[in-house]
């Protein structure tokens, strides 16, 4: 069955017109484009990982059994301490044959310490050195809210609290701008912005280039209707992370939201569907046109991830999955809730 997408293009950047198409994604094409006349797989593997914890490798295995089974999207961050994994895979399976660089889109991202203007181009080229690649395809600034500057990740004082530094979005934007002008970034865009922070930049003086994206938590618990109308009318592209929810993790993550793959709802369309609580959380979001980036190491929920592409849900079952809507986050980021720019207190 098909579907319309309907894609918002910047044509110029006064003018907004709007262009739908009918077109099925398939586990060979899913591709959507850009407001800067790049595209992105609807379908992306996240390689998100706590280094301390997770096995030497697992990344590199993880991006490799990913690429074979036909995912062509890594969303990754020179933050998770992984990205030297994620290009060796990309390196071995383009030498074998398997993928061109082409067929390749990665995502990095600005880590909050490197905001000021003067080091964002050196952070982009730490992460193309340490994965051997030329360019990356999409760049976005991982957080609005810029932290004490330098090398330490989490920068806190002798009493523990966060050191934090004066944001200025529109400084950082135009050094991502710059980043795409001399060919180290095909797109750039953001990532946990609110409405009111996307329009800082939507609004600056002199913008070349809008936000391809805004990479958020979204899944069928939160599912951000005010700010995907938003970005859709900007044609911005909404990358939804955490697309099944998160591990229970209390120090970050709100426990007090069900785990969404027990929905009922979601498992008696499963049932019907033959797939998984998963498989069709994912299919609600790409028939929104809504990017997901599900994280998994494991070969099996990988492989079984990237199955959604065979079923498709009625705009019935749709509408029943937006009710189960509960406009609560898992990933609330408390511990930085007294940063000025902290972006989850504004309704979106």
């Amino acid at each position: 069955p098909s579907f319309a997408f309907t894609i918002i293009v910047n044509l110029e950047q006064t003018s907004v017109s709007e262009m739908s198409f009918e077109r099925s994604p398939t586990a060979e094409n899913h591709r959507i484009p850009l407001n800067d006349g790049n595209n992105i797989p609807l379908l992306g593997l996240g390689t998100f990982s706590t280094p301390k914890i997770t096995a030497k490798d697992a990344c590199y295995n993880a991006v490799k059994i990913a690429i074979d089974v036909g995912y062509r999207h890594f969303d990754g961050a020179w933050v998770y301490g992984n990205e030297a994994e994620v290009g060796r895979a990309f390196q071995e399976k383009i030498a074998d044959g398997t993928v061109s660089r082409d067929d390749i889109h990665y995502c990095g991202k600005l880590w909050n310490t490197y905001h000021p203007p003067e080091m964002v181009r050196p952070t982009v080229e730490k992460s193309l050195k340490l994965m051997k690649i030329d360019y990356i395809d999409l760049y976005i600034i991982e957080l609005p809210m810029a932290f004490k500057a330098g090398d330490v990740i989490y920068p806190k004082d002798e009493n523990g609290k966060y050191l934090y530094q004066l944001t200025d979005l529109c400084a950082t934007w135009e050094a991502l701008e710059a980043c795409k002008d001399a060919g180290l970034v095909k797109s750039i865009g953001v990532s946990n912005f609110n409405r009111r922070q996307l329009e800082q930049i939507l609004n600056k003086s002199g913008l070349k280039y809008k936000p391809a994206v805004n990479q958020v938590e979204c899944h069928p618990y939160f599912i951000q209707p005010k700010l995907k109308e938003f970005c859709d009318l900007h044609g911005i592209v909404i990358v939804g992370y955490s697309p099944l929810g998160t591990c229970r993790d209390p120090l970050w993550v709100n426990v007090k939201i069900p785990s969404l793959l027990d929905d009922p709802v979601l498992n008696s369309m499963a049932a019907k569907y033959k797939k998984t609580s998963a498989q069709v959380a994912l299919r609600y979001q790409i028939q929104r046109n809504i990017v997901v980036i599900p994280k998994s190491f494991n070969p099996e929920r990988i492989k079984e991830n990237f199955e959604i592409f065979d079923f498709c849900l009625t705009d019935e079952e749709m509408k029943r999955i937006d009710a189960l809507n509960k406009n609560e986050r898992y990933v609330e980021l408390l511990m930085w809730r007294d940063h000025p720019e902290y972006p989850f207190n504004d309704e979106y």
